[in-house]
């Protein structure tokens, strides 16, 4: 395996760049079709796929990994704080939640081609830290 020049285009800008807006809503389109097929986190949302209720979950999504990620703090913006635990206090978030959620964003990132490997397993990385962190339940009580 060839290591990595620290100033190869891989490696610069923030990870936000790296990515790209585009490859970042289509990355979240992707996922949200996985969280709709899941019988653990579909129930979290109500409505069909479709529903605007979707929509904005995605929307807000996109706008807190902009920021997130070093581009542009979108959520901030719009909403203030993410607060991100508080803002999960009302959803069981169990540590099988959090683990079909990130089963959810692995599947996204194997099928985004637009984005390359590295880039794909920092985002997978930061994101795991933070699913453990919204865990506030136990398993069994998904309700």
């Amino acid at each position: 395996m060839t290591a990595l020049n620290p100033l190869s285009p891989e490696l610069r800008g923030t990870l936000y760049e790296r990515i790209g807006q585009g490859a970042l809503r289509s990355l979240l389109e992707r996922f949200y079709t996985q969280v709709a097929r899941n019988e653990l986190l579909a129930p979290i949302f109500p409505g069909s796929r479709e529903s605007s209720l979707w929509q904005v979950t995605l929307d807000k999504q996109f706008a807190f990994l902009s920021g997130f990620l070093g581009g542009p703090p979108l959520y901030h913006q719009q909403y203030g704080n993410p607060m991100l635990r508080a803002r999960h206090l009302p959803f069981a978030v169990t540590p099988a939640r959090a683990g079909a959620w990130l089963a959810c964003m692995q599947h996204a990132l194997e099928h985004s081609p637009e984005i390359n490997a590295g880039a794909a397993a920092e985002l997978y990385a930061a994101l795991s830290r933070v699913a453990l962190h919204m865990v506030n339940s136990e398993d069994g009580s998904e309700g």
